[in-house]
């Protein structure tokens, strides 16, 4: 998590809490930092820089005689098909190239319409294939060159290869549908509403090759990703039960692809959650959560978190899943990603009834946190103080005592000078939170003393005169309140128990 603004997390905001006036002013949104999709995790296009296919138009095996551009403008305009079928070859092959393919050149030419008015060559489907990968690899640009495959009138033929007897062929296609969904949700829709994803499902049975099966998964996450609007019910109906399916597959790639597919359905999205969970996927999420393989967890853990957004009765059927028995081993989990993200599926968690809080001091969740709150890397630290802060939110007076006998006042009193003023006030509150608790119980000197043997008394009296008005104000309430030189001297120590 980034030092952005707490407003800034209001984004995906999950209610909770005893007192509406005061509760869920800090929480509970993700930080765009935290979740966005890293180039690293999912690609959103895939160029085809592997020659799959050696055969020519008349069956001979074609050497690639390299063309020019002009060239090769030339022989897709002639109406021999074995000319037509080099000059496309050969487009192809300069469009694969690993480095700096002349994609913006191939555009600018007016190559694409010829290549789409190939994809319907069905007696040559060597010069289909060569099309579909063209025309893949100019998808696999930017957005203005997707556009202008899509406006070439690719997505139609491109859709009706899925149904070819060719499986180079039919493979291609699917490539290159992937390109076009993921480009955005206005490209997604295209394809979705030339109805791809039936005939892309068809595809999926037990004898499809791997590579295959691979390439088909991933496009189906594509056109689950994107929001604003998110896809359509009917689409996400289509696809569910198959993605279901997928889960259960032993391949890292299917596996890796279809939980991204889920972690897309079920962002910020109720209805999409909904969805997702009447599946029954929850079990095999959470099995997929204690992964070794990072291109695994990553996804099955975010779509797990996306679901703890939703509503009570959907969090409920998380934790009965387990997901308290692994999310407390990935808060020590090496990197601080797969920390931080945790951390944010448990603070919403701790955003729950106060069932659900109780569920986290059942299973032990609370030591694992306050170690995080405690040496984590800073960005992570701050996650883990969403967790506290959520629980101190929600929590009943005895289970705000149990965090306080839990040790976590040390570490929040160490962060206390940290130089981002509104997480120093969201300390504050929940300082202020704890003692507010003991005081009801009769342990205020108790929990007052826990608060200055680390220092703590010290430093928010320091904070008094923070440059930050909303800081001083809160530091200058608490020691008023709570240790003013006023009140009575010499209390009789309580214990916390």
């Amino acid at each position: 998590m980034s030092s952005e603004a707490p407003e800034d997390r209001m984004r995906k905001f999950k209610y909770r809490g005893k007192d509406a006036s005061m509760i869920r002013q800090h929480r509970i949104a993700v930080n765009v930092q935290l979740r966005k999709a890293k180039k690293d995790e999912q690609v959103l296009k895939r160029r085809n820089i592997t020659n799959l296919c050696s055969h020519s138009a008349s069956g001979e095996e074609t050497k690639g005689v390299k063309l020019t551009l002009e060239e090769i403008i030339s022989g897709v305009n002639a109406s021999d098909p074995i000319i037509c079928f080099q000059a496309t070859q050969a487009a192809r092959k300069m469009l694969s190239r690993e480095k700096n393919p002349p994609l913006k050149r191939v555009v600018e030419a007016g190559l694409i319409p010829k290549l789409v008015e190939f994809l319907t060559s069905s007696l040559h489907p060597c010069l289909q294939f060569e099309a579909a990968w063209a025309l893949t690899n100019i998808a696999s640009g930017t957005s203005d060159q997707t556009r202008a495959v899509v406006e070439g009138g690719a997505v139609k033929p491109l859709v009706e290869l899925l149904s070819s007897p060719n499986l180079i062929v039919c493979e291609q296609a699917v490539w290159a549908l992937g390109n076009i969904a993921g480009d955005g949700a206005e490209f997604r829709d295209s394809v979705i509403s030339s109805n791809a994803i039936p005939h892309l499902l068809a595809l999926i049975s037990s004898t499809t090759p791997i590579t295959f099966l691979r390439n088909i998964t991933w496009t189906l996450s594509n056109l689950c990703r994107n929001k604003n609007p998110y896809p359509c019910k009917k689409a996400v109906e289509q696809m569910l039960p198959v993605l279901s399916q997928l889960l259960q597959h032993q391949d890292n790639e299917v596996l890796s692809d279809t939980c991204w597919a889920l972690s897309y359905l079920t962002e910020s999205c109720i209805e999409r959650i909904g969805q997702v969970v009447d599946m029954g996927v929850l079990p095999r999420l959470v099995q997929l959560m204690t992964s070794s393989e990072l291109n695994i967890l990553t996804p099955s853990l975010r779509t797990v978190g996306n679901i703890v957004t939703g509503s009570d009765h959907q969090t409920q059927l998380a934790i009965e899943a387990g997901i308290l028995s692994v999310l407390p081993q990935l808060l020590l989990y090496p990197k601080s990603s797969i920390q931080k993200e945790a951390a944010w599926t448990l603070s919403n968690v701790a955003a729950g009834p106060q069932q659900h809080i109780q569920q986290l001091i059942d299973c032990n969740v609370l030591p694992p946190v306050l170690a995080l709150l405690k040496n984590g890397e800073f960005k992570a630290q701050k996650e883990a103080l969403w967790v506290v802060a959520n629980f101190t939110n929600g929590g009943t007076v005895r289970q705000l005592i149990h965090l306080a006998y839990s040790g976590v006042l040390e570490p929040l009193v160490n962060l206390l000078t940290i130089p981002d003023a509104k997480f120093v006030v969201i300390i504050l509150d929940i300082i202020s939170f704890l003692l507010q608790a003991a005081e009801k119980l009769s342990k205020k000197e108790c929990l007052c003393l826990l608060i200055e043997e680390p220092g703590g008394v010290d430093r928010i009296k320091i904070l008094q005169f923070h440059e930050n008005p909303h800081v001083a104000l809160t530091a200058m309430n608490i020691i008023e309140k709570y240790f003013s030189e006023e009140e009575d001297s010499g209390p009789i120590l309580q214990s916390l128990d």
